[in-house]
């Protein structure tokens, strides 16, 4: 199974695929900085020597890892028609993503998280939000705006990231996986609470340790796979999903087809972030989906991916020359 996979001709393959990614956006914005002393005020850190960083976070991290990988990614989501909103738009254009379906709206705020990092050490995270559901009248503009994308034709895949800020609502889910078995497009799943069993007749969906035990109230530990598996079986029938796979952090990935279960353990790293891991996983599983890989190839590579992102300190997308290098050296091995 691995030993037949050429990596060069599926990287490639990438090139030529489309994706529309859909879900909550958010500016990650980190301050950079040196700890030399505790504040006399209070028990805390003095952080000094400050370096701000805005960065594209949620969502938008998604298409980061699509583009990274060689393929075309329209971003879809709801924004502020704020300051932050603006900054947004101005971080898309320095990484050349089009807006062409991205919606202002005056009533919302732009996401924005604030992460205070000494060394790679995390000290503290400030969120500045607001989660409930877009209005009726922008729901409507929105999902008009997503069916002209694909009605248009071209688009090979959809992703949904979902971050519970209200983007994702449940009009929003139904609509657009109805739309999308009238064209024909795949949709692939990055899930969070709120919806999480809304969620009906997709190709994929990806959920992490936590979300899945909290959305299935599972009292599982994580090295216990078979009885994970177990619980990912009914779950996968009853809402019809083709392809489930857990992430497990240390534990690796599970991934569930048509019965069949494949483990994939994780690879030893030095681990220095892991914000920003799903986003690498769910893009790159669509990609290889896509192209028509194995499971266990999909869940392999994809494994590879989320690992190598933490890595680095803050959210960054995927290396796609360094993941293809780790690819060929992994599966020699397997």
């Amino acid at each position: 199974m691995f030993e037949s996979t050429d990596f060069h001709s599926l990287f490639n393959q990438f090139k030529n695929q489309k994706v529309l990614v859909i879900g909550d956006v958010m500016i990650d914005t980190y301050l950079w900085g040196n700890v030399g002393r505790v504040s006399p005020e209070a028990p805390v850190p003095i952080v000094s020597g400050v370096i701000e960083e805005n960065r594209l976070g949620g969502a938008a991290n998604v298409a980061l890892n699509v583009k990274a990988m060689g393929a075309v990614p329209i971003l879809c989501s709801v924004i502020g028609d704020d300051n932050r909103g603006k900054i947004f738009l101005e971080l898309m254009e320095e990484q050349y993503l089009s807006d062409i379906g991205i919606v202002m709206d005056e009533h919302r705020i732009t996401t924005q998280k604030t992460r205070i990092i000494s060394g790679n050490q995390h000290l503290l995270r400030v969120d500045e939000e607001m989660d409930i559901f877009l209005t009726k009248r922008v729901q409507a503009h929105f999902l008009e705006l997503i069916d002209n994308l694909l009605e248009s034709g071209g688009i090979d895949a959809i992703i949904f990231q979902d971050y519970d800020k209200g983007v994702v609502t449940p009009v929003v889910i139904s609509e657009v996986i109805g739309a999308s078995e009238r064209v024909g497009v795949p949709v692939l799943v990055d899930p969070k609470f709120r919806s999480f069993d809304l969620y009906r007749r997709i190709k994929l969906f990806k959920p992490n340790y936590k979300e899945l035990s909290k959305g299935l109230n599972l009292k599982i530990q994580k090295n216990e796979i078979g009885k994970i598996a177990q619980e990912v079986r009914k779950f996968q029938e009853q809402q019809e999903i083709e392809t489930l796979m857990v992430t497990l952090s240390e534990q690796g990935i599970l991934a569930s087809r048509n019965g069949e279960f494949v483990h994939i353990p994780a690879v030893a790293r030095d681990i220095a972030d892991v914000s920003g891991a799903g986003d690498t996983v769910i893009s790159v599983a669509a990609l290889c989906m896509i192209a028509n890989q194995e499971t266990a190839v999909i869940a392999a590579i994809s494994n590879l991916a989320g690992g190598q992102v933490c890595e680095k300190a803050g959210v960054v997308p995927v290396d796609a020359e360094k993941l293809l290098s780790e690819c060929e050296q992994y599966f020699k091995s397997s």
